[in-house]
């Protein structure tokens, strides 16, 4: 079977979230099961030298952006048996971040039109054409509407995976001639069309033969209006093709028994070195080395979306209690200032790091005895699995992949591998922050157990594997 992956980001090239980390583990994944593997990808200059200097120039060719003739460059590397392509434009892609910009429906038409005009070229016709969300999300239609004179690519089956509903790629009608040399009509008749914008996001769920979300959870919950983003009414209309695989995490990078950023490496059967890294954390950030008072952490983009407003109403409630905290990122700079000017004044119980910091993130994951994760809304996330992963115990609200992967605490049973609250408010976090805390520090062999039993979870790509290469051998298949 033949899969090309396309996908605005990718780590360890280039990445900006979730979206990036599942380009970079998935395909690697699906290519040790035999499916023969090319992902497509922007050339973001912005790429570190040690790939860069890896790239290997193959041709290059024009794509008509409507009335303009753009070079279009191709470099290639291989890597795990996976086959990478970078599109290679300076005007569009030798930009200080990935997105953002004026242009970016200019740029993004521009790449799924060379992706689409590259397969031809490379001799590569898939059997399954993934695409990513709304950076590819026309690709589908363009297969159709634009491209479909083209024989070769009568027999390639597309399917859609949303990571964030929320983005959707939205522009003008002019869109369609003036980028993309099509004609208005199917603007005209509604089928590209989302209030006055053609949205690239729309036409990916129309026109996809199946359409995926990052988590079951999420794949039910796009359907309402409270998370669809004004697409739930389209997306109940094709809820036949729609399915949630569960993102997974890469366990040989996420694994505490071999971690270089570690102190002291220790697993399921032996947590001694989960202390050991906990006491090394609280001497780095500054607090009073104390095994008894319970480590909430933070590592995350500081955003609404990931509800640190409600983190942040509560904070200096939350540092009245015995407990130490640290926090990881950066964000709103609301947020920023926030939270490091309330730190401040508590120095002796907790330490905020306004950065990006891979490795000090491996140590907090390690080390820290409560990880908070009380977003809005999570299509999957990766930091609660990897957070219990280490054995680290999530506090979460109750949605999305968080609701798919964290099992809340029990009181009556003593079971779980989390914590979970259901009403979206700071009351509600910080009632759900007292009851960890409560088990912390009143029951050890309780709050071992559930550690262990985090940490036993599998959350590895070996599942959610499997469940694509069903889906696309039932559209191979079938269809």
């Amino acid at each position: 079977m033949k899969l090309l992956f396309a996908a605005a980001e990718c780590a360890p090239f280039f990445k900006t979230g979730g979206l990036g980390d599942v380009a970079g583990t998935l395909p690697k994944v699906l290519a040790k099961e035999d499916v023969d593997t090319v992902v497509v990808l922007p050339y973001f200059t912005k790429m570190s030298d040690k790939y860069k200097n890896q790239l290997e120039d193959v041709f290059s060719f024009e794509v008509n952006v409507g009335w303009r003739q753009q070079y279009c460059g191709v470099k290639r590397l291989i890597e795990d048996e996976v086959t990478y392509y970078f599109i290679d434009n300076l005007y569009y892609f030798d930009r200080e971040t990935l997105y953002g910009y004026y242009d970016d429906g200019e740029r993004f038409a521009f790449f799924q039109m060379a992706i689409i005009e590259l397969m031809e070229k490379i001799d590569f016709i898939p059997d399954i054409l993934q695409v990513n969300d709304h950076h590819t999300a026309m690709i589908p239609c363009l297969l159709k509407e634009k491209y479909h004179w083209v024989q070769a690519y009568h027999n390639i089956h597309t399917v859609l995976t949303i990571h964030n509903i929320q983005f959707q790629g939205q522009y003008g009608r002019e869109i369609l001639p003036d980028l993309f040399g099509m004609g208005t009509e199917r603007y005209d008749d509604g089928t590209l069309r989302l209030g006055d914008a053609v949205n690239f996001m729309k036409a990916g769920i129309l026109y996809a033969d199946r359409i995926t979300t990052v988590s079951p959870s999420y794949a039910q919950e796009i359907k309402t209006p409270e998370f669809g983003c004004g697409l739930e009414v389209i997306l109940r209309m094709e809820e036949g093709k729609l399915s949630g695989i569960l993102n997974g995490i890469d366990y040989e990078t996420n694994d505490p028994e071999t971690d270089p950023a570690l102190d002291v490496h220790y697993s399921v059967k032996d947590l001694g070195g989960k202390y050991q890294n906990k006491a090394a954390l609280q001497r780095l950030m500054g607090l009073s080395e104390d095994p008894k008072v319970p480590l909430i952490a933070v590592v995350s983009r500081l955003t609404y979306q990931k509800g640190f407003h409600l983190l942040l109403d509560e904070f200096e409630n939350l540092l009245q209690m015995d407990v130490q905290f640290v926090l990881l990122g950066t964000g709103d700079p609301d947020f920023e200032a926030g939270f490091a000017t309330i730190a401040q004044r508590y120095p002796e119980k907790s330490s905020v790091v306004i950065d990006f910091d891979v490795e000090l993130a491996q140590k907090i994951y390690a080390s820290a005895d409560l990880f908070l994760m009380p977003s809005a809304f999570e299509p999957c996330g990766l930091s609660q699995m990897i957070a219990m992963r280490y054995g680290s115990l999530p506090v979460v609200h109750e949605v999305g992949g968080l609701k798919d992967t964290v099992v809340p605490y029990n009181s009556i049973a003593g079971t779980g591998t989390g914590f979970g609250f259901q009403d979206f408010s700071s009351f509600q976090l910080i009632e759900c922050i007292k009851k960890a805390v409560e088990l912390y520090t009143s029951s050890p062999e309780t709050w071992q157990k559930i550690v262990q039993a985090a940490m036993i979870q599998d959350f590895s790509w070996t599942n959610s594997c499997r469940k694509y290469l069903d889906l696309y051998q039932e559209l191979v298949v079938v269809e």
